[in-house]
Order: structure tokens, then sequence, then C-alpha cells
């Protein structure tokens, strides 16, 4: 059980106190609590409920910052926003991997940094503070957390991988290959550098907490340096 002193330190970084208590440490429950002597109830229901709620915030938010934007524009901003490497993201940043409550094995095997844990947790704090609290409570949490990527551009972002590939074919370049250059850090919170290579172009190399990020870096410092981004046009 987290000490209360715990709690207090999350509230204040959601900007949400709960009144209900149980709500908040179930959310941070993950499912290898289900067994052992001490079952707990994890946070997979709340994690539905907030997919949801996360969603219709995205939605409303992205739509009133861009008005005019096409269908084409709205949907790649709101993908950007709500997918799991988002929201891994969020979570990190809201040092949330240090208030979850897991398995001994989970957590001896680095859960509290895994992005899939991290996206789904941040997911189920969401739906736990709308139970709590109602929409309006739980949009103004999702404002506050996701504010940098909104200010940065509404979520505006490429699969870098998908883009590289397709360009690479138009080219009649060979596909691209992803080498691991180095892997550093911790188990627990490892860092990559990757590096991909087409044949007749030099390689370019990118840097993230997982290999997926690693290689869209990657794919991205190539892409730009092809000045293929600055081509690309939402439909």
């Amino acid at each position: 059980m987290l000490r209360p002193r715990k709690y207090k330190d999350l509230e204040r970084r959601l900007g949400h106190k709960f009144r209900n208590q149980e709500l908040i440490e179930r959310a941070l429950t993950h499912a290898s609590m289900r067994g052992g002597r001490v079952a707990k109830r994890d946070n997979e229901r709340l994690e539905f409920i907030g997919d949801r709620v996360l969603g219709l915030a995205i939605v409303e938010a992205v739509s009133q910052a861009f008005p005019e934007a096409r269908e084409g524009e709205l949907a790649r901003r709101y993908n950007g926003l709500v997918k799991g490497d988002t929201c891994a993201i969020v979570g990190r940043e809201l040092g949330l991997g240090e208030f979850m409550i897991l398995s001994e094995s989970e957590d001896s095997s680095g859960g509290r940094q895994k992005d899939t844990i991290l996206a789904d947790a941040i997911e189920a704090v969401l739906g736990a503070v709308f139970l709590d609290g109602g929409f309006d409570a739980a949009r103004d949490v999702v404002l506050k957390l996701w504010d940098p990527m909104l200010s940065a551009g509404g979520g505006e972002q490429i699969d870098a991988k998908s883009v590289l590939q397709e360009w690479a074919q138009g080219k009649g370049l060979s596909l691209p290959h992803y080498v691991e250059v180095t892997r550093d850090g911790p188990d627990h919170a490892p860092h990559f550098t990757t590096e991909v290579r087409i044949a007749g172009c030099d390689p370019a190399r990118g840097k993230g907490r997982s290999k997926r990020q690693s290689e869209q870096a990657a794919a991205r410092e190539l892409l730009k340096r092809e000045g293929v981004l600055g081509q690309l046009k939402y439909d």
C-alpha cells in the first residue's frame, strides 16, 4: 500500500485531489498483482474507461485548436496524441513509474519504466479521475499533461519508418535496415542508439528509451537530411 504522502505527490502533479483514494490505488495496480497471497484489483477496467476519456478530451482540444483543419489533418494530430508511445512519454514525464504497484518479478524486470505499463497506467489514472470528479476534471488533467505536445503542434506526428520505406521504394533503393549500435544504462532504464542503413545512402543514427523509439529517431534523421520531411503534406 502506498503511503498517503505519495498520493499527495501524485495528486499535486496531476492537479487533482482524489475524494476516493481507492480509485487512484487501483489505477496504479498492475495486472501482475492478481496472483499471490494478496491479490489486488488491477487497473485494466480503469484503463478501458480512461482510453475513451482521453480520446474525447483530445478530439475536443484538437478540433478547437485547428478549426480550419481538414479531417485527414485532425486524424493525424489526434492519433499522434493518443497513441501508446505518447501516453508512455506522458506517464514517464509524470514520474508514474515510482508510484506503480507491481509484483516483485515485474518490478525486478524493469516494469516501472516499460512503455506499455506506463501507457496503460496513465489511461487508468485518467479513468480514475473521471470516476472521481467527472469529465471536466479529467479533461483538465489531460490538458495539463498533454499541453507541451498540444502547444508544439497539436500532436502532428509522422511514422518516420513507414515514410522512409515508401521513399526508398519510390527511389528504387533497397529497404531500410536497422542496426542496434549501442545499449546503455541499467536494465530497468535502457537507452538505445540505432543506425538505419540504405544502400546508396549515408547511414543515420537516432536515440531513444526503446528500440522502437531509436529506430523512429534514426528514420527521422535520414528523412530530415534528405529533405523529405518538409515535403510531406496532409490529405
